[in-house]
């Protein structure tokens, strides 16, 4: 990752690179903002330019020494990362680290890019569990710090998710926070900075990373790489909410538009003709899909009802519909009113968060279908 990849926040970036020309970088930042607007990429991406051997007066990393090549595959020695992970450990007195996970990071970063922490945890198959970054790693973090540079140059710990320490772990790290080893540069990153400790907060630099311009998002879109028509990109950049992220997603979501635009229909005549044998069939097989695609189909019908309701107010250009789409709403739209509008975007919401509870997913869509027949006739 580098500083030319990161979408949108170019003012976050020259601040960052000004202040490692100066020799000035604070010794702990805290990235905010909102989920995928790149504050895990920035903080990598910095990390590389700061242990880069040969990027002279350029505002970016080389690329080519010896230290860009390790940090391709996230194997810098200097360069060390914390991040929410199950417990899995069976020995008496020590939670699971970082380290434990290191494999499957190191894949999920140099992969992905952009990902969220709903991903993260399907990555570790955490199931219903909790993540958190426990009191051991706050050990292990003082035992790397603890030793010399292995190149001579800065030593760098970033810490996603520091909203995920516990208590203890947190406690443990405000006097290495507030005087770490020379040339040591701890880089947090945060969705929810209002969940830590204001000791933690106190410790840090914050800088607050904004929702990506819409503009930018749809720029990238267009450009080499995902080369989207022009409308398109322009809904997927709306959908976004400023979220890189979420534009992604809804991207993934376009390429199975399709699929789901013809489930959606059946689920809402079905239900509209109360054919509860049908709906069954219907329930089972979107049951046949995987859990990753389910919660994407009920993403999609959350923006279909949405999309619908706005289509009552007969203001075209804040519809975002596709044209297949739009044919459907013409008919479909005075079905979602003021009436049930919550009903139906609350019986999504519930079905999505079943499904990551890993409910059974028969029994959630056709309990979908079911409270579904009784908003459509409001």
């Amino acid at each position: 990752m580098f500083f030319r990849n990161i979408i949108g926040q170019q003012e976050v970036i020259e601040r960052l690179v000004k202040d490692a020309q100066r020799g000035t970088v604070p010794h702990a930042l805290l990235f905010c903002g909102p989920e995928g607007t790149g504050k895990l990429q920035t903080a990598i991406a910095f990390a590389r330019y700061l242990l880069c051997r040969d990027k002279g007066s350029d505002t970016d990393s080389c690329g080519t020494c010896p230290s860009c090549v390790k940090m391709d595959k996230l194997i810098h020695p200097d360069l060390h990362f914390v991040y929410p992970v199950i417990n899995k450990s069976k020995t008496a007195g020590r939670s699971t680290i970082s380290d434990d996970e290191i494999s499957t990071w190191r894949e999920m970063v140099t992969e992905n890019h952009y990902f969220g922490f709903e991903e993260w945890l399907s990555a570790i198959d955490a199931d219903n569990k909790q993540a958190s970054i426990f009191v051991t790693e706050s050990e292990s973090i003082m035992s790397k710090l603890a030793l010399k540079s292995v190149e001579g140059g800065y030593k760098i710990m970033i810490i996603w998710h520091a909203d995920k320490m516990n208590p203890q772990c947190a406690n443990s790290l405000l006097k290495l926070l507030e005087e770490p080893p020379a040339q040591t540069v701890f880089i947090l990153t945060t969705d929810a900075p209002e969940q830590m400790l204001e000791t933690i907060l106190s410790r840090t630099q914050r800088i607050d990373f904004r929702r990506i311009p819409e503009q930018i998002i749809e720029e990238r879109l267009t450009g080499a790489g995902y080369s989207l028509d022009p409308d398109m990109a322009a809904r997927i950049a709306h959908f976004s909410g400023g979220s890189w992220l979420k534009a992604v997603s809804a991207l993934r979501v376009n390429e199975e538009s399709e699929e789901f635009f013809d489930y959606f229909t059946q689920l809402m005549r079905l239900s509209y003709a109360r054919r509860l044998k049908d709906l069954k069939r219907w329930s089972e097989s979107i049951a046949g899909n995987g859990r990753e695609w389910q919660k994407r189909f009920l993403a999609y019908c959350q923006r279909m009802i949405r999309e619908n309701f706005i289509c009552n107010f007969h203001q075209p250009e804040l519809n975002y519909l596709t044209d297949q789409e739009q044919q459907f709403s013409v008919k479909f739209a005075p079905f979602v009113n003021e009436t049930n509008i919550i009903g139906l975007m609350d019986v999504l919401s519930d079905a999505q968060r079943d499904i990551e509870q890993n409910v059974n997913s028969k029994m959630v869509f056709f309990d979908l279908s079911l409270k579904t027949i009784m908003l459509m006739k409001q």
